[in-house]
């Protein structure tokens, strides 16, 4: 069964940057389909941002052109660099996968997913 483990959360001053890690373990598929989402406080889970079995990313309006999704280790483990980061990106980070030939994006629904981190939090001050 695999296990995804976040790290890298913090606390930040806007327009810092902060880079998220997620590491799988267990029994991992190279071809899988992994993403990044975000729940802010008093919102739904929202998806940031995708890399799929193709390694073709995808990002949502938020993360375009200041976040930048990438795996690592024979894709074991995700990756989330934030840079510019604005006080509205404060949310709960998670990342998820599931085992998928195929394309996928960040629009992809969250309950598609099957494999969840815990979280990590990221805290971004004006």
């Amino acid at each position: 069964q695999v296990q995804l483990a976040e790290l890298g959360g913090g606390s930040v001053q806007a327009g810092g940057s902060l880079r998220l890690s997620c590491t799988a373990s267990g029994n991992t598929i190279s071809k899988n389909c992994m993403a990044w989402f975000r729940q802010r406080p008093g919102k739904e889970r929202e998806g940031i941002a995708a890399i799929d079995s193709t390694d073709r990313t995808s990002y949502g309006d938020s993360a375009k052109g200041r976040f930048t999704i990438s795996e690592g280790n024979a894709r074991r483990t995700l990756y989330l660099q934030m840079d510019n980061l604005r006080p509205e990106d404060t949310a709960m980070y998670y990342c998820a996968t599931r085992p998928f030939s195929g394309r996928c994006s960040w629009t992809t629904d969250a309950q598609w997913f099957n494999r969840w981190g815990q979280g990590t939090q990221v805290t971004v001050s004006a």
